[in-house]
């Protein structure tokens, strides 16, 4: 059976300069990094809360800035916002980690930067409204509640996302658009290439619980485990591609029922123990990606790029560097737009490294800086890229440091 959709005419309920659509932590540096050139910024988010997995979806920590061998090689908003998701303190990873920061946020020594990582855990609600807070004084206009469900096209360019929220079908304009979905939903919608994760997400189903008068992160499932590889791929166990609705529903239901068995097993509901938060996003981490003017590869470690526009380490490894190239940025097929966060063109070793929050807040500054400059973005010069970044605090280059 199919049901026809009749014709219908839809609003432009707004025009801007740029328009990010989706709202965790690569949508927020892309947006902040727009309003501040000073153009008209929209952003898209069809939650009720910014952040994306790293707030909505639990995963609280703040993975490292630095090289692992005292080298910070992230900068600009990337450090920004870690300072932000603990300006009013920070979560505790375990009694023998009480910060995983020090040596980097209090004006350590060397040998602790050498020792610990630049990173934290913070709390997500508390960094969810401070990413509101720094969006709202940058000026961006922030839409919550609103999927983007289609993209008006023209000459190789997008012309509007055609969205729905509570208020039915709108159309927003823009010169240029950033995807930050994680998913490489408007690029699909556009008509880019695109490339699927096959292997699919094995099960995570962190949650915060209370108990005996601690606050506590359980890492159920998949974790990130900080400089250490991957874990081998367990035999038998189900995998998700994270691109159908039934398949996520699925699998957020089975999450649930795994975090209740959790929590039971230490007991039910007392003055000392409950159920504190959990999940409101399903965790996956890789789905889809742009399948950009250029793919980075994990073996490209400390390869010095004519476009690079920042750089990121490796989370799993202390010692790699890696230059984040324009080109894995943007498209081939659609001149205004840039994709960044978990879905800007990566291999699939690389997709693991690059998604995480670091990657996010670098590549969608960078896109967020880019979209507000032109809406041809393949033809916009990277030195004159680089230039804008440098100023706003960003080191793009390995000979920067």
């Amino acid at each position: 059976m199919e049901i026809i959709e009749r014709e219908r005419r839809i609003p432009v309920a707004g025009e801007f300069d740029v328009c990010v659509c989706g709202g965790g932590v690569a949508g927020v540096s892309a947006a902040l990094a727009a309003a501040r050139t000073g153009v008209k910024t929209l952003l898209i988010e069809k939650s009720f809360m910014l952040g994306g997995l790293a707030t909505a979806g639990l995963v609280t920590i703040y993975l490292p800035l630095c090289d692992g061998e005292g080298r910070q090689v992230s900068f600009g908003i990337a450090e920004e916002l870690l300072r932000l998701s603990v300006k009013y303190g920070h979560e505790p990873r375990s009694e023998k980690r009480p910060l995983d920061g020090a040596g980097w946020l209090d004006g350590g020594t060397p040998e602790q930067r050498r020792e610990h990582r630049f990173m934290v855990q913070f709390n997500a609600a508390v960094f969810a409204i401070l990413c509101e807070r720094i969006l709202r004084e940058a000026g961006v206009d922030i839409l919550f509640g609103t999927s983007v469900c289609a993209a008006d096209m023209r000459n190789e360019k997008i012309r509007a996302v055609i969205t729905e929220n509570k208020s039915g079908r709108q159309a927003f304009a823009a010169r240029s658009f950033v995807d930050a979905t994680g998913d490489a939903d408007l690029c699909k919608l556009s008509g880019a290439s695109t490339v699927e994760f096959q292997r699919g997400n094995v099960l995570a189903y962190w949650y915060y619980e209370h108990l005996d008068e601690q606050y506590r992160l359980r890492m159920l499932g998949f974790a990130d485990h900080i400089d250490r590889p991957p874990a081998p791929e367990a035999r038998g166990q189900k995998r998700y591609l994270g691109l159908d609705g039934r398949e996520l529903s699925d699998m957020t239901q089975e999450a649930h029922e795994k975090i209740l068995e959790d929590f039971l097993s230490r007991g039910g509901v007392t003055a000392r123990h409950a159920l504190a938060t959990i999940a409101a996003t399903p965790q996956i981490r890789m789905t889809r990606r742009l399948d950009g003017l250029y793919t980075l590869q994990k073996e490209e470690k400390f390869t010095a790029f004519d476009d690079s526009i920042g750089m990121i380490g490796n989370w799993r490894e202390r010692g790699p560097v890696y230059e984040i190239p324009f080109r894995s940025l943007i498209s081939g097929e659609i001149k205004n737009l840039a994709a960044c966060g978990r879905c800007f063109s990566v291999g699939e070793t690389m997709w693991d490294i690059s998604r995480v929050i670091p990657p996010c807040a670098v590549t969608g500054q960078a896109a967020g800086t880019a979209a507000a400059m032109t809406d041809d973005l393949p033809a916009l010069d990277s030195g004159i890229l680089q230039k804008q970044l440098e100023k706003d605090g960003v080191k793009p280059r390995l000979s920067d440091l």
